[in-house]
């Protein structure tokens, strides 16, 4: 005979769906914490992670694990991490990365000096696989690259994808696109179907926290040349990516570029970019010129 447990009254069950109005508040939180919208569509989605944090962390009811969320930022991270969507792989949209080398970067350093800082950002980065694929075409296909100091940073809302990154370990899929002699130059096989980069490559880019909506946490990584911000608006609303743009905005130098994903159009998020379109791909550069502020 199967034994149930007993719940005391004002207890629920872990598996028990979120009540309409519990869903509404919980995506309300995840809302205004991260900029991503969850709604009834994605109930599935949203009461399975739900159900796991609780257990986790043992609160019994909604409520409880609510007012958890809303004092101890450590558990809004872990509820964070649960959320985010990370599918990558090196040389994913590598028409972008081929205007970089041939368009972007000889623009942006027309006007620089040997030893002059450039500035790459990927954000969201995942696991990496992004940041990691820009040092790698660089070393490839920019000639030029050891004249400037070049820096990569790879950034993401979720702790647990940057811990993956630093670590640099990768499965047979992430690699699949990869040329074999430059998987044989940058990577060392592992266990199974596994490769990690080498500790040189590794190096070359330094990972950090940020929040596409948080302008303080965008803000603290400074300016750049080139930004990679692909495929995360498509998950906000209006009004978020509305917040995202003008991060983004302000994080651009003038007269640098922001890539964005192959269904992301900046231009009907924002007015304030200037679509640019090389013969690899249509970018988006911040004016060098100063727009008044909107």
């Amino acid at each position: 005979m199967i034994q149930v447990p007993f719940l005391a009254e004002g207890m629920r069950d872990p598996l028990q769906p979120l009540s309409a109005e519990e869903l509404l508040q919980f995506c309300a939180f995840l809302y205004q914490r991260t900029g991503m919208q969850f709604g009834e569509s994605k109930r599935y989605y949203i009461d399975r992670r739900v159900a796991d944090r609780m257990s986790a962390t043992g609160a019994r009811t909604f409520m409880t694990y609510l007012s958890l969320l809303r004092t101890d930022d450590r558990e809004v991270e872990s509820l964070i991490n649960a959320f985010t969507v990370n599918e990558t792989y090196f040389y994913r949209e590598d028409h972008q990365l081929n205007c970089l080398s041939r368009a972007m970067l000889p623009e942006i350093v027309r006007t620089r000096g040997p030893g002059d800082p450039v500035r790459i950002w990927c954000v969201p980065c995942s696991t990496g696989e992004e940041p990691y694929s820009v040092a790698l075409w660089l070393l490839e296909n920019w000639p030029v690259v050891d004249a400037y100091n070049v820096e990569i940073v790879g950034s993401d809302i979720d702790t647990n994808v940057l811990a993956a990154a630093r670590a640099g370990s990768y499965g047979a899929r992430s690699v699949t696109k990869l040329p074999p002699d430059v998987l044989q130059r940058y990577f060392e096989p592992g266990d199974g179907a596994s490769w990690t980069i080498i500790p040189d490559l590794r190096e070359s880019v330094r990972f950090t926290q940020a929040n596409l909506i948080d302008a303080n946490s965008m803000a603290r990584q400074g300016r750049f040349d080139v930004i990679f911000c692909r495929n995360v608006l498509i998950y906000f609303d209006d009004a978020s990516r509305a917040a995202a743009a003008r991060t983004l905005y302000d994080a651009l130098n003038p007269g640098g570029f922001l890539c964005l994903g192959h269904t992301e159009s900046m231009s009907r998020i924002s007015d304030r970019f200037e679509a640019r379109r090389f013969e690899d791909a249509v970018v988006y550069q911040k004016p060098i010129r100063k727009l008044p502020e909107r």
